[in-house]
């Protein structure tokens, strides 16, 4: 990387990773040990040791390191989101906390995104090492983003990405509960790049990714950055309704003009399923608004983004 006088925030979600967050910022501070940076670790409620060893880092590292531990796990997005507020740096490296993120990548990224100025640059792989529900949920969600949010089809919305200080200040501006980093930032610009990385095992433990987080993360996307699953559910009611009418029609003509003499018989397994379709079509259609109505409460409400318990920094200077 040339040296550019240029100030790099790592970013750094932390939850139960006692056992590879010290070496991972070790790591960091040797790899980048020509550059200028801040690293900013982000306890989101870790239920192990990773309090001890973020502490241990900060005492070791302290010219360097940030430490900020939340009051709970808010979720991925709201830790990352409580380290954007904080970091001061002109670019943002968001990285991951297990070592699959090769901390020897960040130089070559970020000099990418300076020299092609992009305002976000995100990486992908040529063989993600996740294990395979991980990675079949990151499909889906890839899906979902492409439809309802307008994520460009060649696009992989990786964790391990860098921001430029414009789209850091952009999506800071975000006051919502409930943040969706990949779509603050798509709403924000679409003058995005990629480059292919290294992606490495995980190094210790599993993936905190459960499917009960799966699907809150595919929720926030579908009710927090889109309209669209309203408008789907709009279609489906038209759509019902003018089958039901057609129906109707066609029952009058068959009885009194093409088959008056027919007797019908007792439809009870048609009716169930008719009930069934319409009863099911309906109760989505009000989960859905449910859902939009209850995070508006929510939001109104001041439901926090996250809550900082206590922090360890030192005085720094930078854009913020």
């Amino acid at each position: 990387m040339k040296p550019i006088t240029i100030k790099i925030s790592i970013i750094i979600p932390v939850f139960n990773s006692e056992n590879t967050i010290f070496n991972l910022v070790s790591n960091l501070v040797q790899v980048l040990k020509n550059h200028h940076i801040e690293i900013i670790l982000v306890n989101d409620g870790s239920k192990d040791n990773s309090d001890r060893e973020c502490r241990k880092a900060y005492e070791k590292f302290s010219s360097k390191v940030a430490y900020y531990k939340l009051g709970k796990n808010f979720g991925e997005h709201n830790a990352v989101l409580a380290g954007l507020n904080q970091c001061t740096g002109d670019y943002a490296v968001i990285i991951d906390d297990d070592f699959q993120n090769p901390p020897e990548e960040i130089p070559y990224i970020v000099n990418e995104i300076i020299t092609q100025d992009y305002d976000v640059l995100y990486t992908y792989y040529d063989k993600k090492k996740h294990h395979f529900f991980r990675n079949l949920g990151s499909k889906f969600n890839d899906r979902v983003a492409t439809f309802l949010i307008g994520k460009p089809e060649d696009l992989y919305l990786s964790s391990f990405k860098c921001l430029n200080r414009f789209l850091i200040d952009e999506i800071i501006k975000y006051r919502g509960p409930y943040p969706y980093i990949d779509g603050l930032i798509l709403r924000s610009t679409m003058n995005i790049g990629k480059v292919k990385v290294q992606h490495n095992p995980r190094l210790d433990g599993t993936s905190n990714y459960t499917i009960r987080r799966l699907i809150r993360l595919w929720l926030n996307v579908v009710v927090n950055f889109s309209i669209m699953p309203l408008r789907l559910s709009f279609l489906a009611g038209t759509l019902l309704t003018v089958f039901g009418l057609l129906l109707i029609i066609f029952f009058f003509l068959q009885k009194y003009f093409l088959m008056p003499e027919d007797i019908w018989p007792a439809g009870w397994a048609s009716l169930l399923v008719s009930v069934i379709v319409f009863s099911g079509t309906q109760l989505i259609s009000l989960g859905l608004i449910g859902e939009y109505i209850g995070k508006s409460y929510l939001t109104e409400n001041g439901t926090p983004q996250y809550v900082i318990r206590h922090s360890l920094v030192k005085q720094r200077t930078g854009k913020k």
